[in-house]
């Protein structure tokens, strides 16, 4: 019993070292930290927020209220087709500085597609023959 009670102070230090050590970090860093390789996936290319794929088409020029709706249709597209949410990951927004929870997708996903097509703001960026299939 000795022995659990020293690893049981022992363990509530280092978890109190490690709050202390996550209070005075810089809030980039701990956002980071939360998204952990989700963000690493996204530097990497590998994975793909929304806003990247609009930007990728060219269309960064839309408001930010058409790029967030263009992004729960995608989301929406997504959840029908595999039953599940995408994956999330912390993102610093691009106007206001401010950090949000933000999908994720392979860059070649169906939904980032499918959400094109259905949402009325972005329609015009999908090709006639795609919006077909979809």
């Amino acid at each position: 019993m000795i022995a659990s009670n020293r690893t049981r102070r022992a363990t509530l230090r280092t978890i109190a070292a490690t709050h202390r050590a996550a209070r005075h970090t810089a809030k980039a860093l701990r956002y980071r930290c939360l998204s952990g390789l989700i963000a690493i996936a996204v530097d990497a290319g590998t994975l793909i927020k929304t806003g990247d794929m609009l930007d990728r088409l060219g269309a960064d020029d839309l408001k930010d209220g058409y790029k967030s709706w263009y992004g729960r249709h995608v989301k929406k597209a997504y959840i029908v087709a595999n039953g599940h949410p995408p994956v999330m990951v912390w993102a610093q927004h691009r106007t206001t500085g401010k950090w949000i929870h933000v999908a994720a997708y392979q860059p070649l996903d169906r939904a980032l597609f499918i959400g094109l097509a259905t949402y009325k703001q972005t329609r015009h960026l999908v090709a006639a023959d795609f919006a077909r299939c979809a």
